[in-house]
């Protein structure tokens, strides 16, 4: 009986650890003073891509470095060209590559600045 709990114990424990994981991919995490890569094409842009290295964002654009002002209700704010901008931290797609670290996210499909084509996230 105990190895039985112990084996469910396990099984628990390892199924939470890889919903932390997916989570982890889709949601980007970011605090004020961060460096931060974002799509340079403007307000008026939906890709919403942020990485944490340099590369191009999901519309082809190249990214931009900026300084993450502030981070409020699962918005990420920043400056390029004298305008406060923001971007959400969950992506509906994100960078498969662990080799990398970029951590992008986007909110449209595409390639990341790695070369890796951005997946979809599942609903979960």
């Amino acid at each position: 009986m105990k190895k039985l709990v112990l084996v469910i114990l396990a099984m628990i424990f390892t199924i939470g650890l890889t919903a932390l994981a997916h989570a982890a991919k889709e949601k980007f995490e970011a605090k004020a003073g961060d460096t931060i890569y974002v799509c340079g094409c403007g307000e008026g842009c939906k890709c919403g891509t942020l990485a944490k290295q340099d590369g191009t964002c999901a519309c082809g654009q190249k990214l931009v470095k900026t300084t993450v002002n502030k981070v409020e209700k699962g918005k990420v704010f920043y400056t390029i060209n004298g305008k406060e901008l923001s971007a959400s931290m969950t992506g509906k797609y994100y960078c498969q590559c662990e080799k990398c670290d970029c951590r992008t996210i986007s909110q449209k499909e595409g390639k990341c600045g790695c070369g890796k084509t951005l997946v979809k996230m599942k609903k979960s």
